[in-house]
């Protein structure tokens, strides 16, 4: 008797073999409408899939992590499907699932235009409105070879060839057209709903740009019609607060060819750098971290005893000297071993805390830049704790304390937590990895926290926290870190003198909040869509004058504020004041303070708040107290 165990705990009996299909059908109609998959044992499967073993089956829906995952696989399908009806001269290529969507490559000399995209969606409609079964088959390798020459299709034929073993070739057909794919797919095209083309890039085959130039076809997937809205929604508003558009309308900072990667701060956007390092600098200076500063050129023999060579050589900027190799530092954390590294160190001076913004270098590839958000010349709010094994705990608990702090001050609340474990390729014990992980893990739990392992995700020399922090529009950004290294003190030879006179090895911990200062500025700017708190404000208000008569008294109270500390700037233009007050809403300014003869007179400021709110007239020092200080 065949024995099928279900999540909630049930078991079905059959007294032959059958599939998940059927067993959907078993358990009711609505299930059965709504399957795309299985996942037998913890294996995702077709709903084709013939069970004949004992096991434990979960029926896969659309509202499942797997299940869009299958729906967006699908979808890249049926757009190959797609162009090549409508277009037949084309080849097809590889069309995998990336975050949100998919991409299709299509050797396609003529190109596609936006017209062509439109073409193809609604193609691509018909085909999911056909509901075509979608059928999986296996044929050998040789056969398969043969089969995709005869199509004309020579990438699958050649994709075919480079598969190593001697396995089956798995395809899946849905009406006139053939793909090659592991699967899982969605049972028929009829549950693909919910789907949008977004663009169409170019790409070489296989990533080397001696190859052919391809087409590649962009497009997002969804469970149903509403999550797509939302999503198109999100885009729209992403749009809008796109952080290197903001960063030219707000003349924070730019960027060009002559130095790509790197960023020419302006004096708004280098001010808002300045406020954001200087609080963090505060903050760490109450929690006992000392700042240090390290070289940001440093001989390479460095860089392959700690490790760094060998695993980020490619990456990292080099140099040659009177015969010496040198490299920009890529990070800080040899540099930070070095300091440690000066004077004898004992038990008691642990834990020791170190903090720097490391301008660091890396030779990132110019078709990955994007804005503040990836960079080749960076600043990293950096850390790194040498402790003993007992204090990494309350340590790193520390740090989560820390963390929420500083994220719930800049307007960040909900924040992810997982903890990367061992790598496949790794330094160290396992001993000292089991200890790490543990030490994280039992810090995370501390604290109460809902956390996610990510196995093998861990750095090359220890396990990781990655703190991940919501913005406004529900995009996830990873930003801080912490990390447990039991094997780079010992490597550059950091020791200690313990209790009893034994020189010891600290473990060392490497920190960041905010992680690369240029990323997180960027995150800032889209998050607020440049309308920031009053306190990291570049500019936090500007003072202007109705009419000529009132310049003296607007100076006067430019220079009052400006005494007390406060970022403001004046506007004398000859201007009409309605003029004056649009181009300073542009500006996202949080408070326009206006000035005509009744202030003058009263010795007051009229106030517009960022929105347009009018909050009256008030004298300046009560401006301070309730809207620049909020006492």
């Amino acid at each position: 008797m065949l024995q099928i165990a279900l999540p909630d705990g049930s078991v079905r009996a059959y007294d032959h073999p059958v599939t998940v299909a059927n067993v959907a059908s078993d358990i009711g109609p609505g299930l059965a409408k709504a399957a795309i998959a299985g996942k037998v044992d913890g294996q995702v499967v077709d709903t084709s899939t013939r069970l004949s073993d004992d096991c434990a089956l979960e029926i896969v829906t659309a509202r499942s992590d797997e299940g869009l995952e299958i729906i967006r696989h699908s979808t890249a399908h049926l757009l190959a499907q797609a162009v090549k009806q409508l277009f037949p001269d084309a080849q097809v290529t590889i069309g995998p699932v990336i975050e949100n969507g998919f991409y299709y490559d299509f050797s396609y000399p003529a190109g596609f235009s936006e017209t062509d995209l439109e073409k193809i969606e609604e193609r691509m409609s018909a085909l999911a409105r056909a509901d075509h079964a979608v059928v999986r088959s296996v044929m050998g390798r040789d056969e398969a070879v043969d089969h995709f020459r005869r199509e004309g299709e020579l990438y699958k034929a050649e994709i075919i060839r480079s598969i190593p073993g001697g396995e089956p070739i798995s395809l899946y057909g849905q009406d006139d057209f053939v793909d090659l794919c592991r699967g899982p797919h969605v049972p028929s095209t009829g549950h693909l709903r919910a789907f949008k083309l977004m663009k169409v890039a170019g790409a070489y085959w296989r990533g080397d740009s001696r190859n052919e130039m391809l087409q590649r076809i962009y497009g997002t997937a969804w469970a149903d019609a509403r999550q797509l809205k939302a999503y198109l929604r999100q885009l729209e508003e992403a749009e809008k607060r796109d952080h290197r558009k903001l960063g030219r309308q707000l003349d924070l900072f730019h960027m060009q060819e002559e130095a790509p990667g790197m960023v020419f701060w302006h004096p708004r956007g280098w001010t808002l750098y300045q406020i954001l390092q200087q609080y963090m600098r505060t903050e760490q200076q109450k929690r006992g971290y000392q700042e240090i500063n390290t070289p940001e050129v440093v001989d390479f023999t460095l860089w392959k005893k700690s490790g760094h060579a060998d695993k980020f050589g490619e990456d990292m900027f080099s140099v040659q000297s009177e015969g010496r190799d040198f490299a920009l530092k890529p990070m800080n954390c040899p540099c930070h071993v070095q300091v440690f590294n000066q004077g004898l160190k004992s038990y008691r001076d642990l834990p020791l805390r170190y903090s720097e913004f490391g301008s660091c270098h890396r030779n990132e590839l110019s078709g990955a830049l994007h804005g503040l958000m990836r960079v080749r010349g960076f600043v990293q709010d950096d850390g790194h704790i040498f402790c003993t094994e007992d204090q990494i705990q309350d340590e790193v608990s520390d740090f989560i304390d820390f963390l929420h702090h500083v994220y719930s001050r800049l307007g960040f609340t909900d924040i992810l937590y997982r903890l990367a474990t061992r790598p496949e390729n790794r330094v160290g014990t396992d001993e000292s990895w089991e200890k790490s992980e543990a030490a994280l893990a039992r810090a995370l739990d501390h604290k109460g926290l809902s956390w996610e392992e990510l196995p093998g995700e861990g750095a090359f020399y220890g396990p990781k926290i990655e703190f991940s922090l919501k913005d406004d529009l529900g995009r996830i950004w990873q930003c801080g870190t912490m990390q447990v290294d039991f094997s780079m003190p010992g490597r550059l030879d950091a020791s200690y003198v313990a209790k009893d006179g034994s020189r010891q090895t600290p473990v060392m911990l490497h920190r960041a909040l905010l992680g690369s200062m240029e990323r997180f500025i960027g995150i800032l700017i889209e998050n607020w869509e440049g309308k920031f708190p009053v306190w990291l404000s570049p500019v936090q208000a500007v003072i202007m004058n109705i009419t000529d008569k009132q310049q003296e008294y607007a100076r006067g109270v430019e220079k009052t504020l400006k005494k007390q500390g406060y970022r403001v700037e004046c506007d004398l233009r000859n201007e009409k004041i309605g003029f004056k007050i649009r181009a300073h809403t542009l500006q996202r300014i949080p408070y326009l303070l206006i000035v005509g003869d009744r202030e003058v007179e009263t010795r007051t400021i009229a106030i517009r708040a960022q929105g347009g709110d009018d909050l009256g007239t008030m004298p300046v020092e009560e401006f301070v107290r309730v809207c620049l200080t909020g006492r």
